[in-house]
């Protein structure tokens, strides 16, 4: 392979030390960002590592002084507002600097969790039934979305704002949850249809080809009775609750042939037609009855060694190097002409 200046954009405040001197990269916020830059160095890559915080032009700085061939881009947002992710890879675009994952066009679409179903319903794929509910505007539920209903932030990701609590039974608890995201989260309010059953995760990589990893899940193995199952904040940031309710993730098992090759099938139909682009993972619910819903569409996941979506590629046998150089690869391969 080709050995490239990867320039590797993270949040300035995941930046990692160049050496751990005894500390746990798995127990640390930068663990996706380490796992990368050392990856990347071990593939004999030449590597800048740059935090980005509120400024372009410490990206043009960069582009200007290390002259890189690609961007490896792991920036989840920009100056805290997480739909600005799209606009930094528009700068890119605008630079003539190619770069990993999704481009403008996909964030854009998938960040938007209302325009998402949107495209999905056109085109006939199952999501949930639901309704936005913007801040400062009267808060109403319409009688044709019944109950149980999970409330989420439109735009906000990893869980964010979502508790046991966001799973709401009646008026008043819809209610009290709208106007938790509206004030707490600080962003406009998605309350769809729950769907019971079971929570699948597919990681998607490719362009054009597409390759779809084995189907992962998540299991609750202790939880009581009148707990909701769902990926939850806390579920993914505490791993001492994730152990007490033996929550964790896995291979889906018992799932058919014919139902494999029905998941695999919508998630790459709906990869396209959300215009996404490198890689991404589709988290959907598989009904007690066969049907499967599509719930979001996450554009450039979680890519840290202990995450699902490694786990998926190493078990359909690409390591954590070859799924980096993957990575890499896709980007610098859809560059446009023009650069």
């Amino acid at each position: 392979m080709k050995k490239f200046r990867v320039l590797v954009l993270m949040h300035q405040d995941l930046m990692p030390p160049e050496k751990l001197n005894g500390l746990d990269w798995k127990q640390a916020t930068w663990r996706t960002e380490y796992n990368v830059i050392q990856t990347l160095k071990a593939l004999g890559h030449d590597v800048f590592p740059l935090g980005v915080l509120s400024d372009l032009g410490v990206i043009r700085y960069a582009v200007d002084t290390f002259k890189p061939h690609i961007a490896f881009n792991l920036l989840e947002e920009f100056d805290g507002v997480a739909v600005f992710d799209q606009n930094v890879v528009s700068y890119l675009e605008l630079l003539k600097l190619g770069y990993t994952g999704c481009g403008p066009r996909g964030l854009m679409i998938a960040r938007d969790k209302a325009l998402t179903k949107k495209i999905l319903t056109f085109h006939r794929i199952d999501t949930p039934k639901f309704i936005v509910l913007e801040k400062n505007h009267k808060i109403q539920k319409p009688k044709n979305l019944n109950f149980p209903l999970i409330i989420k932030s439109l735009t906000e990701e990893s869980s964010t704002g979502i508790s046991q609590a966001s799973i709401v039974r009646d008026e008043g608890k819809f209610l009290e949850r709208v106007k938790f995201i509206h004030e707490k989260v600080g962003t406009d309010c998605i309350a769809e249809s729950f769907i019971e059953g079971r929570e699948l995760y597919v990681s998607i990589i490719g362009n054009s080809k597409l390759t779809v990893f084995p189907i992962w899940e998540m299991v609750f193995k202790s939880t009581p009775e009148d707990m909701e199952k769902i990926a939850t904040s806390k579920v993914k940031i505490n791993p001492e609750y994730r152990k007490k309710y033996g929550i964790d993730t896995q291979e889906a098992k018992d799932l058919s042939p014919e139902m494999i090759r029905k998941i695999q099938h919508v998630c790459k139909r709906a990869f396209k037609l959300l215009d996404l682009e490198g890689y991404a993972r589709m988290d959907l619910r598989l009904t007690p009855d066969g049907k499967v819903f599509i719930i979001e569409a996450n554009p450039n996941p979680d890519i840290s060694k202990d995450e699902d979506f490694a786990y998926s590629a190493k078990e359909s046998g690409l390591s954590y190097k070859d799924l980096i150089s993957k990575i890499l690869t896709l980007g610098y391969s859809k560059k446009p002409d023009h650069f």
